[in-house]
């Protein structure tokens, strides 16, 4: 019968720990390599101005 080497608590939670970095500045990187379309002030402006009239 072999013994199966097994992980500490501490090895866990050290992986655990190194994973959600991983993850954390993966988000962080996908986040901000997409650059929003920065649109007119013009547009912008047209856009919240319009008025809707309810007939009722």
């Amino acid at each position: 019968m072999h013994l199966i080497p097994q992980m500490s608590p501490i090895m866990w939670f050290t992986l655990f720990i190194v994973f959600s970095m991983v993850m954390i500045i993966f988000n962080q990187l996908t986040f901000f390599s997409f650059k929003n379309k920065i649109n007119n002030s013009k547009e912008m402006l047209m856009l919240t101005s319009h008025k809707s009239t309810w007939k009722w």
